[in-house]
């Protein structure tokens, strides 16, 4: 847990901007929903931006940060979670609590308003909006990562179609879907921007990099059990943006330039860093 406390105050004191690759080791699928099935076409195909270029959306990067921050720190158990969503089949249950100190709640923000508990009893009662620290934007696909050789293989221009099956365990009746993925080998720009509204804000980057570490072992996307979805980062570049910065046209500070996350992560949990935030 954080240092903050119910008397914590917030006030700008800089930005630290995060940006780097994310790279495709195996397919990636991020699915666009069956309203876009097009006749001939992949059973469950990617989302795409409006040049028909698949992209990584921050909501689907950020959501995954978040349920590998709560599963590391013990908080994805049900006397932790609240509903976000109660729709039948819809269920969406996410961590939630009103402890000053809870620093997935202050990465990722609080939901003001009632919220029930997943196991029943008093609701949490949230009296006013945390604001999030962390912003996760679009990831852009990088073009030139798709070769000319990989297009020669591939099913459509930048995307690979998987087929699979399922086999009923009485008939043994094959039953086939395809996944459109996006191919292994693929990159995308990410980008993160984290805000420090205070001094206790300063270690929470090292949380950031921690669910990043996480995500290296673990997949992104849908399919993962089944080969979709591992990543890597690549060529990270950290910069913190102080108040000056955009108050007065002061320099940015360059804090790591195209490291991997074994360096990110060893600047950011050295006992200078927080100094360096000046």
């Amino acid at each position: 847990m954080s240092s903050h406390t119910a008397q914590t105050e917030l006030k700008l004191i800089g930005k630290l901007i995060l940006e780097g690759d994310l790279d495709c080791r195996t397919g990636l699928h991020i699915g666009a929903g069956k309203g876009s099935l097009e006749i001939g076409g992949a059973d469950n195909p990617v989302v795409k931006d409006a040049f028909g270029l698949p992209y990584v959306p921050g909501s689907t990067l950020r959501g995954r940060l978040r349920s590998l921050l709560e599963q590391a720190s013990g908080l994805a158990v049900p006397s932790e979670l609240v509903y976000l969503s109660r729709r039948k089949g819809q269920e969406v249950r996410i961590h939630q609590s009103d402890r000053p100190d809870d620093d997935i709640c202050i990465l990722f923000g609080r939901n003001p308003g009632r919220l029930d508990r997943v196991t029943g009893g008093e609701p949490i009662e949230g009296a006013s909006a945390s604001p999030a620290r962390l912003t996760v934007y679009d990831a852009p696909l990088v073009s030139e990562s798709i070769t000319a050789q990989m297009r020669e293989n591939l099913d459509d221009e930048l995307t690979e179609v998987k087929s699979e099956n399922a086999i009923d365990r009485i008939t043994s009746q094959a039953n086939p879907r395809t996944l459109e993925r996006v191919p292994a080998g693929a990159r995308f720009h990410f980008r993160l921007v984290l805000d420090v509204l205070c001094e206790e804000d300063r270690p929470l980057l090292a949380r950031v990099v921690e669910s990043l570490r996480l995500l290296e072992d673990d997949t992104l996307g849908g399919g993962g059990s089944r080969g979709s979805g591992r990543v890597a980062f690549s060529g990270l570049r950290l910069v913190w943006r102080g108040r000056d910065f955009y108050a007065a046209g002061a320099e940015e500070k360059e804090l790591l330039a195209s490291g991997d996350l074994s360096a990110l992560q060893a600047l950011v949990t050295g006992g200078e860093f927080a100094a360096s935030l000046a």
